[in-house]
């Protein structure tokens, strides 16, 4: 078997464990209306769930609801506001574009296709990914963020860094039937299980027993 189906078979393996550990795909973000998730996504980029969830809960979830509610903030309150979010700066520039445009281009609905969510700013493929799949139940791709790049380098089912491209290598290993189970699943098993630090235990853990070799590799990843 050649190094393509040899990852192949890794990542169906992977994906089956996914599949029974975590069968029904929810974001651990907080949220009541679909334009506060694009907004709590938004935010999460290089930031945890746990602080992008203690800034919405802290009320700015029960200021700001509908897209109409963003697009009128106050951008210098706004960007006080999530100041507490890594890179909040450019971060509230974007929502608060995204929610003009949502108003502006789509009747204050957020949009269902990966094409029109990734004209809004601060949305690129990861993101409209997320977004399409938590709030329409569609999976067009396959999220990568640094848990899933973290695991798509040490089982060696990619060679790249970008995210992007590594999303369109775990692409062509998983059936499209499967690609919801991915980043849901390897989020949760990162968060809960198998931390990024190197840890001695590593080999106990359910993903790793399934390619040993995994326990001896660390990328950095960022």
């Amino acid at each position: 078997m050649g190094k393509e189906g040899q990852r192949r078979a890794r990542a169906l393996k992977i994906v089956a464990y996914l599949k029974k550990e975590y069968p029904k795909p929810k974001s651990e973000l907080t949220y009541k209306t679909p334009f506060q998730f694009v907004v709590a996504v938004v935010m999460s980029a290089q930031c945890t769930d746990k602080v992008v969830n203690r800034v919405t809960d802290a009320h700015l979830f029960t200021k700001y609801k509908t897209p109409k509610d963003f697009a009128r903030a106050n951008l210098e309150t706004f960007t006080k506001e999530i100041s507490a979010i890594t890179f909040f700066r450019n971060k509230a520039k974007h929502i608060v574009a995204a929610a003009k445009k949502v108003v502006q281009d789509f009747g204050g609905c957020v949009p269902c296709t990966i094409s029109e969510l990734q004209t809004l700013p601060g949305v690129g493929y990861k993101t409209a990914n997320v977004v399409l799949g938590e709030l329409y139940n569609i999976w067009e791709g396959i999220p990568t963020d640094t848990h899933v790049k973290r695991f798509a380098k040490r089982f060696d089912l990619t060679d790249n860094e970008d995210l992007t491209k590594i999303s369109k290598d775990l692409e062509s290993l998983i059936p499209k039937r499967d690609w919801k189970y991915v980043n849901n699943g390897l989020v949760l098993h990162g968060r809960y299980i198998c931390p990024a630090r190197p840890h001695t235990d590593c080999i106990t853990h359910p993903l790793t027993k399934l390619w040993p070799e995994a326990a001896n590799r660390w990328p950095k990843v960022r």
